[in-house]
């Protein structure tokens, strides 16, 4: 199933390695776990699942010149996500993640050739909306260049749309910096947390959409009342990259001109997908 909107994702590409614990961890000894390796980053995942629904979609990012770096590549491929510029000198980003009997998962990465992004990686800006991740912006190595593209995209009249990225990270940088990004924002999509967090500075974005994990979402729009929407019921198996479907499916509907409940549903209707599968990639 195709349609018309064309999105940019500007961002990271990681390797997850997933260690699925069968119960708490042993600190000093083993713990018994179910290890697999995907395709993530945030903006390789929401690109994935903005191809798996039907976008035409266009990636932005750095994979190494590693074993990894090809095998990304080759997945994003087969899910017909379109790039260019991808490959540099380097190693290719890796996170290791730990996710606990329960399906919560705690996240520790090596962003590596990520943090080498370029504004000069930029395509020709002829896109229905772009999401940018926050962590090329949390980086300070990357954090100039990526704020070079979202003046780019602000000048070419492209929608920007920013998943600001955790709280841990976000903590290392300054409010003024974060409050400048703010300034190109159209649409800010966050996890309660990051709204918590960023709440003092968000009162100018136009649209602010919080995802709230098994309590559901809610967006607010300028001049309109908030509009709350429930999660749809799932068997949790792995929590890694819902709040990336979500914004997929969030996003495919919103740049097609749906109206924001009926965006926000279909980010859910997403999420659950994901919740029910182990990695971070749409189900096959």
């Amino acid at each position: 199933m195709s349609s018309n909107v064309r999105v940019l994702c500007i961002g990271n590409v990681m390797v997850d390695v997933i260690a699925q614990l069968q119960g708490d961890i042993h600190y000093g000894g083993d713990t018994r776990a179910k290890i697999s390796t995907h395709g993530g980053g945030a903006a390789a995942n929401v690109a994935t699942w903005l191809a798996h629904l039907g976008a035409d979609v266009h990636l932005c990012a750095r994979v190494g010149t590693d074993a990894y770096g090809t095998s990304v590549l080759a997945e994003l491929d087969s899910y017909g996500v379109k790039h260019s510029s991808l490959i540099f000198e380097g190693s290719t980003g890796t996170v290791i993640i730990l996710v606990s009997p329960d399906g919560e998962r705690t996240m520790f990465p090596d962003w590596a050739i990520n943090s080498t992004l370029s504004a000069d990686d930029l395509p020709p800006l002829n896109f229905s909306v772009a999401l940018v991740s926050g962590y090329p912006l949390i980086d300070p190595q990357s954090r100039s260049e990526t704020a070079k593209m979202l003046q780019k995209l602000k000048s070419s009249g492209i929608p920007i749309i920013l998943d600001p990225g955790t709280v841990g990270a976000l903590k290392e940088v300054e409010t003024k910096d974060i409050s400048s990004w703010l300034e190109y924002v159209d649409l800010l999509i966050m996890n309660q947390e990051e709204a918590d967090f960023l709440s003092p500075l968000t009162s100018e974005v136009p649209i602010t959409v919080i995802k709230r994990g098994k309590d559901g979402a809610t967006a607010c729009e300028r001049g309109h009342n908030p509009v709350e929407v429930l999660a749809l019921p799932s068997k949790v198996v792995d929590t890694t990259g819902a709040g990336d479907a979500f914004a997929a499916g969030f996003i495919n509907a919103w740049a097609s001109g749906v109206d924001i409940a009926s965006s926000l549903k279909a980010g859910s209707e997403t999420a659950a997908i994901a919740v029910a599968t182990v990695g971070a990639r749409p189900p096959r």
